[in-house]
């Protein structure tokens, strides 16, 4: 029996804000009185240690209008009534969805089991698709496919702003054993189907030595994604044009010059920064730096007690000074967003794909332990800083509208083509057709089909 019952309409229009509490009604587990009591102290006392990061570092003093005080007592209370371990979870973990902060989350205590779906989503425009599927998993035999359009989750409607949190309730926070998913395929039929999700037993092992968390990582739980944000894919046609997809900004300011060290001398490049979540600031600084003759101004830099510019400073001598295209998508996130968004400012380049996600708060890390004998461990990402960008406004629920919307298709997703890159291209002056783009770094992802 699953621990949770879901009834929403499928054509529910639901704010986010709401998501987590209209989830997490679970069924009572068999618990011991003696157990949930104690389990009920050991929330408080979790709760409590996110509201004094969040009182101490989050970079609004005013909390965006919440009383925290309030806020978190309220939630004490229902802790007292919660009546298992994952309602008092969820009670902490809507907290902070309730400030409606990308990057201001809950970590909750470490699942000793990985489930895995077997599947990723993503939003293209106002629709949401399979982009991955994993030929061992049961999404795969049941006959999820990518291209199959996702019009539910457990009844809940997709949509860009609350995708993530759809990812963040049901992969890390309460995984299920179980998913409904509702289809509609390429040629228009719709279905629903029940996949079965791949339970691992095993241990989670947290490093709390990291000070930063990457949201989308985390969600994802696997091992193979810092490997593959790692892995920067670079093409060369003709020696004039490069293509660069860069998968995260977690590359040091060293590993950036060496990889525009390759790409010297090139008359254009395409620098893809679709699926993108964002990174180090460092690095955005250093890679926007490369593209300009002069010190840029990024924007500034807003703090709890104080604002300051954040800036790129040029290259000199050993910036790039051929044409520029940016493909970006709804996936792209923070330092990807910040970074087209100067380029589009500065008319450095033009951007193409997808309106990028919004979400462009800069975050720490602040870890904890709970307990003696038997120790949890469990943190929040906090946001200590607001991006204002050189027009006066934040990219935070905005994103970057694209100076070419180019959006695939269903179709074009089952084939494997990529008009947004072929469009780019072309818009450089090189002829690259969809299905010659879709191909050009295939065999090179082709080790990452096989991690699941």
């Amino acid at each position: 029996m699953p621990e949770f019952d879901l009834k929403i309409p499928v054509n529910l229009r639901m704010k986010p804000t709401f998501l987590i509490f209209a989830l997490l009604f679970f069924c009572c587990t068999d618990v011991r009185p003696q157990e949930l009591k104690f389990e009920r102290s050991r929330h408080i006392l979790i709760l409590n240690s996110i509201k004094d990061d969040i009182k101490k570092n989050y970079y609004d003093p005013q909390f965006r209008g919440i009383d925290i005080e309030k806020r978190f007592q309220d939630a004490e209370d229902k802790i007292k009534q919660d009546a298992s371990v994952g309602q008092m979870s969820g009670t902490i973990a809507q907290v902070l969805v309730d400030f409606d902060d990308s990057h201001l989350f809950f970590v909750p205590p470490g699942k000793v089991n990985k489930t895995k779906y077997g599947f990723e989503m993503q939003m293209i425009g106002t629709h949401c698709f399979a982009m991955r599927v994993h030929e061992k998993s049961d999404a795969y035999q049941k006959g999820l496919r990518i291209g199959d359009e996702i019009l539910a989750v457990q009844n809940l409607v997709p949509q860009r702003q609350n995708l993530w949190l759809m990812n963040y309730l049901f992969r890390a926070l309460r995984p299920l054993p179980t998913l409904r998913l509702d289809l509609r395929k390429p040629d228009g039929k719709q279905s629903a189907m029940m996949i079965e999700a791949k339970v691992t037993p095993g241990r989670k092992v947290v490093n709390l030595a990291d000070s930063s968390v990457d949201i989308n990582n985390f969600i994802r739980e696997s091992e193979t994604a810092y490997s593959e944000a790692k892995k920067q894919f670079i093409y060369k046609l003709n020696d004039e044009l490069v293509i660069w997809q860069m998968p995260a900004f977690n590359l040091s300011p060293s590993e950036i010059d060496r990889v525009m060290d390759e790409i010297k001398g090139k008359k254009s490049l395409i620098l893809d920064l679709r699926n993108n979540g964002g990174g180090r600031v460092d690095t955005l600084q250093r890679l926007l730096g490369y593209f300009f003759d002069k010190d840029v101004k990024i924007g500034d830099e807003k703090r709890r007690k104080e604002t300051n510019p954040m800036v790129a400073k040029t290259r000199g001598k050993d910036h790039f000074a051929g044409k520029l295209a940016v493909l970006v998508d709804s996936e792209s996130g923070s330092a990807a967003e910040i970074f087209a968004k100067v380029i589009q400012f500065e008319k450095r380049g033009r951007i193409f794909g997808d309106r990028s996600a919004g979400a462009v708060m800069e975050s720490r890390y602040f870890p904890h332990q709970n307990g003696m004998d038997v120790v949890v461990f469990y943190g929040v990402s906090v946001t200590i800083a607001d991006l204002i960008m050189s027009d006066g406004k934040s990219l935070e629920k905005v994103g970057v509208t694209p100076d070419e919307t180019v959006l695939p298709t269903a179709a074009d997703l089952v084939s494997n083509r990529d008009p947004a890159l072929s469009r780019a291209a072309a818009n450089l002056g090189f002829a690259i057709t969809p299905e010659q783009a879709g191909t050009i770094f295939l065999k090179e992802k082709e080790k990452y089909k096989d991690e699941y």
